[in-house]
């Protein structure tokens, strides 16, 4: 079976100041043991598998509300400091399908990969610290939503998922917690991978007010973005 993340634990880091704290993850989540982590992770695959054979792809609700980048917005600065860190994750190909197409397959494979990915880092909150010294990392051992959320996008590139159609988004919570999930383009809506969430769910069910998003075209580009539509209403209004 095909091991998910890379288990090089990853050096240690301080804070993420430039999307304000992360939502507190532990809050409610299990602290898992490593063995407790490894079967969790083998029948998870398993599972899911089984999930996907009796259900298919998820059900994405149709309707009004889009999600439109309107202008050019400063990229996070830890983003910067990312994509020089891991700049084949900061790559574009203009060629690519901007959507992928949501099988049984692929369905399967967003489900585990975000399973994974939150069952296995440990969530912490990251001590406070300049900026300068701030960083995302890929497959740490403990981190808080920003890797989560570019964990989850570089073992998705890995399994071959076109990168335009995955990209990094910041939100708000309803507490006014700066946040970061992953948004996927799919053939059948727009979802979203959070580490808050152990499932997936249409863009259009989370109560996040939308910030700004990685561009489609280039992913060291962002874009301020707003709600038009039905869930302008929400807290995106």
């Amino acid at each position: 079976m095909r091991r998910v993340l890379n288990w090089q634990k990853s050096p240690p880091f301080p804070a993420t100041r430039g999307l304000a704290a992360c939502p507190d993850r532990k809050r409610g989540m299990m602290r898992l043991s490593p063995i407790t982590l490894l079967f969790s992770i083998v029948a998870g695959a398993l599972l899911s598998d089984a999930a996907a054979a009796r259900s298919g792809p998820p059900h994405v609700p149709t309707g009004p509300a889009s999600l439109v980048e309107t202008s050019p917005s400063l990229a996070p600065f830890q983003h910067v400091r990312f994509c020089l860190r891991y700049p084949a994750d900061c790559r574009s190909n203009r060629t690519e399908d901007d959507r992928i197409d949501l099988t049984r397959e692929t369905s399967e494979l967003l489900e585990r990969v975000n399973r994974t990915v939150n069952a296995t880092i440990i969530p912490a909150e990251k001590s406070s610290g300049g900026e300068l010294q701030e960083v995302w990392a890929i497959a740490p051992y403990t981190g808080d939503c920003n890797d989560y959320a570019v964990t989850k996008r570089h073992e998705l590139l890995r399994s071959g998922l076109p990168a335009k159609a995955l990209r990094l988004a910041v939100v708000k919570t309803t507490s006014g917690s700066g946040h970061l999930v992953l948004f996927v383009a799919t053939t059948k809506g727009d979802l979203v991978l959070d580490s808050l969430a152990e499932t997936i769910v249409p863009w259009q069910s989370t109560n996040y007010q939308w910030i700004k998003i990685q561009s489609a075209s280039d992913a060291r580009v962002w874009h301020d973005v707003k709600v038009t539509g039905a869930s302008a209403s929400r807290s995106d209004r």
